[in-house]
């Protein structure tokens, strides 16, 4: 099966040219990019086409001092957390209150 499909194109060496040129036409016409081929219509696959897989994600930093991570939790953390929830399209929050020590030196 193969070698007869093969036998075919060895054979016929003007079809495969043609073929070949047909194939490279329509590559470069579909292509993402905006060439301006005078003899071929532009017709280039849109790239919003390409799904954005990133996460899209905001972090929030705040400093408190004198108080402790349960005091920044409940005044502040937890308050931005929930108003953030109430948004459309929100699907999950994190949040994490910790106590960082700074050394300044």
């Amino acid at each position: 099966m193969l070698a007869s499909f093969v036998r075919f194109f060895l054979d016929r060496k003007l079809v495969t040219f043609l073929i070949t040129l047909l194939l490279i036409g329509w590559g470069l016409s579909v292509a993402p990019f905006r060439w301006d081929l005078p003899l071929l219509p532009s017709d280039p696959i849109p790239v919003d086409a390409i799904p954005d897989i990133g996460e899209n994600q905001q972090i929030v930093y705040t400093e408190w001092m004198g108080r402790s991570p349960e005091d920044v939790e409940a005044q502040i953390s937890y308050p931005l957390s929930s108003s953030r929830l109430r948004l459309p399209a929100v699907k999950a929050i994190r949040s994490t209150s910790i106590f960082e020590h700074l050394c300044h030196f």
